[in-house]
């Protein structure tokens, strides 16, 4: 290969959620644990985004920056070529993460007390969206046959239905499960959203994480129909370890939808910061042979899982995804409750994952734990093995 992803980066020294001493503290209790949650990659970003980062540090003036020409078009580029669905800039509005541009429309779309459908289990931000706005969640399980996960169409067009349901929020590729949404899966949900006057907020964040021969389609790619039902949620802070940069990319192809949800931001002032804009034009327009690596680097990680387990930890359920660098394995077969997990995962693993419950209000994450394996293989061997010591009485 010709990036390394192989190097174990120290990233304790630095105000890391996921590494450092103190933020690990904070979410586990103590710092002797291996931080394999937190969605973000312990690789080195792509080298043409470091020295597009490093030469306009160069610069140093960081004032106010606006999102130009060469921003737009990366973005406008990209998805043509990545996806095939062919934008305008204008339709392109920044905002400085996904989770701002998914609450404003919730806010938008539906007033306090209104229902917002969410397919549990699902990333779990997406329930404080709805609850810490004063709106109401409509739980549409997905249903799970043996890992892989497909939605109860029957009861989202119920929900859909109530007078009530004002928007839904579409995970797409969908985390945690990892699953690509299909172009018949797709069609079916905006067809009973747009029957029923249910807008879409679509979060494609996870859409360049996608392994073949399955292939990402863009909710607003399917119809003229569709794209003007929608708000499509993009960034390259997934794709290229980002996140830290604030850069979002909502994708807004309705005039009318467009102009609410920029009058609803305005009060903001918002703009992408110097690096963020840097980093986006490097990623979109230099940065795709570093990401053919990430991918088939990312697969070889989750094939590794699937073999380990299979040889380690037999009881333990888990489906190489579809997308996302995010193991959702199942211990339910091991008959502990989530607390009893969640305490052996932490106290004798010494591994912190996601905790499966937080997924799903519902319960839909009940005896699942979340674990992301974008990181170097020693350092996900090392995870797995202290998993496989303190679940080994459990495999017989």
């Amino acid at each position: 290969m010709k990036y390394d992803f192989d190097g174990m980066i120290d990233r304790t020294k630095a105000t890391s959620i996921k590494w450092s001493p103190e933020q690990v503290r904070r979410m586990y209790g103590e710092t002797d644990i291996i931080p394999m949650g937190i969605a973000d990659m312990d690789y080195k970003v792509a080298p043409a985004i470091s020295k597009a980062v490093l030469e306009r540090a160069a610069h140093e003036t960081y004032g106010y920056s606006y999102a130009d020409e060469a921003y737009l078009q990366a973005c406008v580029d990209w998805q043509k070529r990545r996806n095939g669905w062919e934008i305008q800039p204008e339709w392109i509005v920044y905002t400085p993460g996904v989770n701002m541009a998914l609450v404003c429309a919730i806010e938008l779309y539906a007033g306090p007390g209104d229902n917002v459908i969410i397919q549990s289990p699902v990333y779990y931000p997406y329930y404080d969206y709805v609850q810490k706005t004063g709106r109401s969640v409509a739980l549409n399980p997905l249903v799970n046959h043996d890992g892989h996960y497909e939605v109860n169409f029957t009861q989202l067009e119920e929900l859909a239905r109530d007078p009530k349901t004002k928007i839904m929020l579409l995970c797409s590729p969908h985390n945690p499960v990892g699953r690509v949404w299909t172009r018949e899966e797709l069609q079916r949900i905006g067809r009973i959203c747009i029957d029923n006057g249910v807008m879409v907020a679509v979060d494609e964040i996870h859409s360049d994480l996608v392994y073949a021969p399955n292939r990402h389609i863009p909710f607003a790619s399917i119809s003229r129909e569709f794209a003007e039902h929608c708000i499509v949620c993009t960034s390259p802070s997934k794709t290229f370890n980002l996140a830290g940069l604030l850069v979002s990319d909502i994708i807004i192809p309705s005039d009318r939808i467009r102009a609410a949800f920029q009058r609803k931001m305005d009060p903001f002032y918002l703009w992408p910061g110097n690096f963020g804009s840097a980093a986006q034009i490097a990623a979109y327009t230099q940065g795709e042979p570093w990401l053919e690596e990430l991918l088939a680097y990312l697969r070889g990680n989750a094939g590794y899982i699937a073999e380990f387990i299979a040889a380690r930890m037999p009881r333990v359920k888990y489906r190489i995804p579809e997308a996302t660098y995010l193991a959702w394995l199942d211990f339910r077969a091991l008959g502990l409750s989530d607390a009893e997990l969640w305490d052996r995962m932490l106290h004798q693993a010494r591994v912190g994952t996601d905790n499966g419950p937080m997924f799903g209000l519902n319960g839909e994450g009940s005896g699942f734990q979340r674990l992301n394996f974008a990181c170097s293989r020693a350092r996900l061997t090392e995870a797995l093995e202290r998993m496989a010591g303190a679940f080994d009485a459990y495999m017989n």
